[in-house]
């Protein structure tokens, strides 16, 4: 349940009023005060539930199967951008590296097409193979989490595409040379190895980056905790080395889906993918919160806001519109929100104390201030009665209880402006209205 209270730009408001005749702790709902109108400020705000995020978050994951060999760091842990935090023992990396190195050697020294197969086939054969594996090794590279690695390994695919479609091509020109007398056996099949080769190589660069990812680094400066989500493995090498060429044996696949476990420690085991280290960037907080569709349109970039935190009641703390989206989702109760996202700035405590740092994930409600008048006419939103379309308020006209339609501008939690119908000195009633009747006597 959300919680609502006058933000600090509205007390000033409710004192201005106050001396209007809203003040006055124990009326009940049915006794009738009045009030006079006078000027003041009111902001109008928005409030929404939120949840407090880090600038960034990124998840450090096994690139292969082995065992946690070193772990340098430990839960709340600060870490600098590019340090070493733990080091994993995989003997099946290792030995996929040493296997994608003698494939390449011996596409490097050529490669001849098994008995009784012709060339032409023996060509088509090792295309088919080529593209099952960039085929199943960008399935792959799309499964690493890191944007900057995946976009890495995916451009390194691309490339090895190119080069692969250029000496193709070579390979088929020797073929149909040798296919029409002009060409011999030797060059076709030095055509064919150059083709071969130029994926061989590509799996021991997806190899040598495996090896090199079983050191964990720091991608940027935050705060470690061990283990993290689950998600799936981001072995780049899975199927692209061709072992039929190789002549080799054997899945050389690094096993599938990653599992995360509940503790990690020097010697425990790890899956292909299995999360390790997770590191959250704390130099920046921001709040994420998920505005109604009627009130979207009210919220802009640069607005001021104020947000309390469940873990922090008594706190409030400052903080601005960074962003706003533009794109829907559907709300808890019907309709759709869109997600805005606010600055966070240092909280206060009701002594003037500042409050402590919250952390990421917390829960918490923000009112986005959408509207500020000042100097203008302000009744309490008490004394405002709505009738069908109209807001109706009770003037005490000569002690008699007179019906006056309104246009009110902004609303804030505690006052309204009023645009027309009323003019500064009138008394009105600003408690108990809804229970006034036309011609009541007000004295």
């Amino acid at each position: 349940m959300m919680r609502r209270f006058i933000p600090p730009a509205l007390a000033f408001t409710c004192v201005l009023v106050s001396l209007s005749g809203c003040s006055g702790d124990g009326d009940d709902g049915a006794r009738i005060r009045l009030g006079t109108v006078e000027r003041g400020a009111v902001a109008e705000t928005v409030e929404a539930p939120a949840t407090l995020t880090a600038k960034a978050n990124a998840t450090l994951r096994s690139p292969a199967e082995g065992t946690v060999a070193r772990l340098r760091v430990r839960d709340g842990d600060r870490v600098k951008e590019g340090q070493v935090l733990a080091r994993i023992s995989s003997p099946t990396a290792r030995e996929q590296l040493d296997q994608a190195e003698e494939a390449d050697r011996k596409a490097a020294d050529g490669v001849a097409p098994p008995t009784g197969l012709a060339i032409a086939d023996f060509k088509d054969e090792i295309d088919a193979i080529a593209e099952r594996g960039f085929k199943k090794a960008r399935q792959a590279a799309m499964a690493i989490e890191d944007p900057k690695e995946r976009a890495k390994a995916l451009a390194e695919i691309t490339q090895a595409e190119g080069d692969y479609a250029s000496a193709a091509g070579a390979a088929e020109a020797a073929v149909d040379r040798l296919n029409a007398g002009i060409g011999g056996v030797t060059a076709a099949l030095s055509s064919i190895g150059a083709a071969s080769r130029v994926q061989t190589q590509a799996a021991v660069k997806a190899a040598r980056r495996t090896v090199d990812g079983l050191v964990l680094r720091a991608p940027f400066a935050g705060v470690v905790s061990l283990g993290g989500p689950s998600g799936g493995g981001n072995d780049a090498l899975s199927g692209l080395l061709p072992a039929e060429i190789a002549g080799l044996t054997g899945d050389l696949a690094v096993p599938g889906a990653a599992t995360d476990g509940s503790a990690v420690a020097v010697g425990a085991p790890v899956t292909s993918g299995a999360a390790v280290i997770t590191v959250t960037d704390v130099s920046e907080l921001r709040i994420s919160a998920d505005i109604d569709e009627s009130d979207i349109l009210k919220v802009e970039r640069g607005s001021t806001a104020a947000a309390d935190f469940d873990a922090l009641p008594e706190a409030v703390y400052a903080a601005k519109v960074y962003s706003v989206g533009v794109t829907p989702k559907a709300g808890s109760g019907g309709g759709v929100t869109y997600q805005v996202q606010l600055d966070l700035a240092e909280g206060r405590l009701p002594d003037g104390a500042e409050a402590p740092e919250p952390k990421p994930g917390m829960s918490a409600v923000v009112r986005i201030t959408v509207r500020e008048v000042a100097d203008v006419l302000v009744v309490p939103v008490a004394a405002v009665v709505s009738s069908g379309r109209d807001s109706v308020v009770w003037v005490d006209d000569g002690g008699k209880a007179v019906r006056r339609i309104v246009t009110l501008g902004a609303e804030g939690d505690g006052t309204a402006e009023v645009v027309s119908g009323l003019k500064e000195g009138d008394r009105v009633v600003v408690s108990g209205a809804d229970s006034v009747e036309a011609g009541q006597d007000l004295k």
